[in-house]
């Protein structure tokens, strides 16, 4: 049998990222995988470099509650999707959503309290009201022409969302976009890719280093207050933590928000279901998430010991890729799984990722997506899209999957 690193040179292992062929389903591959060999190698596109694609909802789930999994993204076998040169990848601290237990577990505690569903519901009317003055702002330009509803309304609720909580100024907002659009595509150059994350660290240590002087009612500024009555992280810890938290906190939702939106005037039956029935409109939300999956790169992990995994033996070292949208599209789990099924009870989902690692913002992702959707549909009942689905530019280039533009009219 040809080894790994060898059939990686030869070219005899597929290469990941997979493109899908519908924007509502997975890879074809990925069904072919899961079925006759779900836990396989692969090799990445980025470098070549081998690596292990789980493509089993159980077997996905078993390998993310392994403890001997780490997420430490500078480990050699890391399975990177985008290029970075090892002597900057070694250089940049990492982000909690990159350590492990139990730097992970300290700062995850900090963060919680912030995503609580409690603090959720506080926020709800505040998003609500976001979500109006977007609309409100939309319809005020009329349906002359078509809409983008990325520019208009996708992008603007989550970035205002994220602003108004770790307290940056939304004037702000299409510098910090730009960055996270660098720093998330395959295509950006390394040098491109490194300038825009050494600005967005400037920009981030100097918010929070005003706020360390001056604070405000903000989540960044309660990091701090916590810190100074509980030492627990140092001041870069805190930029880095916020650091996340913008990037992540808008770009993810704001890619939802267009896809759902797409996708449920690309299934008129689902689009009369939510409108008719107002209360599946939860179901949708984790319906949608499970549907898209939008990143196949955030459960990214490395063995630090062997592990039996199906039928194969991981190696200490080996890079995984446990795929959220192989699992999610488990037929074993969601029978008619490429199905978009409003009424289909799918909390089951992988799409915020599993154990210990999962999404710490999943309870305020929930919520805008319901806030975003119902208020669409509830105020603009004529909306519809103003260029065909298979001429829609999709985010092929970025590690999360979404659509550059949404052009629509009512």
């Amino acid at each position: 049998m040809t080894a790994p690193a060898e059939a990686a040179a030869e070219g005899a292992l597929p290469e990941f990222p997979m493109r899908r062929a519908c924007p509502f389903s997975p890879p074809a591959s990925y069904t072919e995988l899961r079925e006759n060999e779900p836990v396989s190698r692969a090799q990445l596109k980025v470098n070549g470099k081998p690596t292990w694609l789980v493509t089993r909802h159980d077997l996905y789930k078993k390998l993310l509650g392994d403890a001997r999994v780490s997420a430490n993204l500078k480990l050699p076998g890391y399975p990177l999707q985008v290029p970075v040169p090892d002597e900057i990848l070694q250089s940049v601290p990492l982000t909690f959503l990159s350590m492990d237990p139990p730097d992970h577990t300290v700062q995850r505690r900090m963060l919680a309290p912030e995503f609580s569903v409690r603090r959720m519901r506080e926020l709800r009317t505040r998003v609500q009201q976001l979500v109006d003055e977007q609309i409100d702002d939309m319809l005020a330009k009329g349906c002359d022409s078509p809409v983008d509803l990325v520019t208009a309304l996708a992008l603007p609720v989550p970035s205002l969302v994220i602003c108004e909580l770790l307290g940056v100024p939304y004037e702000d907002h299409a510098r910090f976009e730009q960055w996270a659009w660098a720093i998330m595509n395959h295509e950006v150059s390394d040098e491109d890719r490194g300038m825009a994350h050494y600005e967005l660290d400037r920009y981030v240590d100097g918010l929070v280093t005003a706020k360390e002087s001056e604070p405000g009612d903000d989540m960044i500024s309660r990091l701090i207050e916590f810190n100074r009555e509980t030492p627990a992280v140092e001041h870069s810890d805190i930029v880095s933590m916020s650091k996340l938290m913008l990037v992540t906190g808008h770009e993810t939702t704001a890619n939802m928000i267009a896809l759902g939106v797409l996708a449920l005037l690309e299934h008129p039956d689902q689009l009369a279901a939510v409108r008719e029935e107002p209360d599946l409109m939860p179901r949708a939300v984790e319906e949608l998430l499970r549907l898209f999956s939008i990143s196949d790169a955030g459960t990214a992990r490395v063995a630090m010991e062997d592990i039996e995994l199906g039928d194969v033996t991981i190696r200490a070292g080996d890079g995984i890729l446990p795929l959220n949208n192989a699992a999610n599209h488990d037929e074993q789990v969601f029978p008619d799984a490429d199905r978009l099924d409003v009424r289909r009870e799918a909390r089951s989902h992988v799409a915020f990722g599993y154990g210990v690692h999962q999404c710490v913002g999943q309870n305020l992702a929930r919520m805008e997506l319901d806030v975003v959707y119902s208020t669409l549909l509830r105020r603009v009942p004529t909306l519809r899209l103003a260029t065909p689905a298979d001429e829609l530019r999709f985010k092929d280039d970025a590690i999360v999957w979404g659509l550059y533009e949404l052009p629509v009219t009512w």
